[in-house]
């Protein structure tokens, strides 16, 4: 069964990590997926990638600057354009710190605000036209476990999560009566290439507190974003899912 059969969605951050997850659990449910990357090189090679996989998949690539408003609605308007609809958006791109407030500096903070927060505004004001005049859309965006519970360092990044769960919650209520359905998903320790390359023993007590026993994979991630993008998620607004094996950070 394809959850997502003639749907188009775009994913940011989708050239790896959970995003790349994403968009290779949208392809196997019929979506048509344009994924964007940081460079064109990097959305480039993850699309290779995919069509490696399975020549079939419906994947293309972009890499609009996506702390540049103006350049964000031209992408997404050719993106219109070329396939008709943008029925699902993933605001997935996103960096982390984990500065101490002693050594954190002010452009590194804003850094973090301009891609976690407000490219997730500029990506969402792209496409909710699109969405009000179809009569329907879904908007996705990935916070973080740190977004609930907070984190001992590197406050930028759970800022810019609880920020994130702020404009999810509003949205729903705002773009409700236009049948735009908006969600977060918030994962916690999640098996990415950052986690996967530390040490045993710096892994070992994480997966210590996680009552489940393991840290997420990207897939586990990418099944909570299949849910609330389909049609089993229909009556379902405004919900921040967390996806951390009851972790607590």
């Amino acid at each position: 069964m394809e959850l997502l059969k003639g749907k188009v969605a775009v994913v940011t951050g989708g050239s790896r990590g959970i995003g790349f997850a994403i968009v290779k659990k949208f392809l196997e449910n019929g979506a048509r997926v344009i994924l964007c990357g940081s460079r064109q090189e990097t959305a480039e090679r993850a699309v290779e990638k995919l069509k490696e996989e399975n020549s079939e998949y419906p994947v293309t690539g972009i890499w609009p600057d996506l702390s540049n408003s103006s350049e964000i609605e031209e992408s997404f308007k050719r993106v219109k354009e070329e396939f008709g609809t943008i029925d699902i958006l993933v605001n997935n791109a996103g960096i982390s710190a984990r500065d101490s407030i002693f050594n954190y500096k002010p452009e590194e903070f804003q850094k973090i605000m301009d891609l976690n927060v407000n490219s997730a505004f500029y990506c969402t004001k792209a496409v909710v036209e699109y969405m009000k005049e179809q009569e329907g859309g879904v908007i996705l965006n990935t916070s973080s476990m740190v977004s609930i519970y907070g984190q001992p360092s590197g406050c930028g990044y759970p800022t810019s999560k609880f920020a994130i769960n702020g404009m999810t919650k509003s949205l729903a209520r705002e773009l409700g009566k236009y049948h735009i359905r908006v969600n977060a998903v918030a994962p916690g320790v999640t098996n990415t290439d950052m986690v996967s390359s530390l040490p045993k023993e710096v892994i070992q007590p994480i997966i210590a507190t996680i009552p489940l026993g393991r840290v997420g994979e990207p897939e586990d991630v990418a099944n909570a974003f299949l849910y609330l993008a389909s049609d089993m998620a229909s009556y379902v607004t405004g919900v921040i899912l967390s996806v951390d094996g009851a972790a607590r950070s």
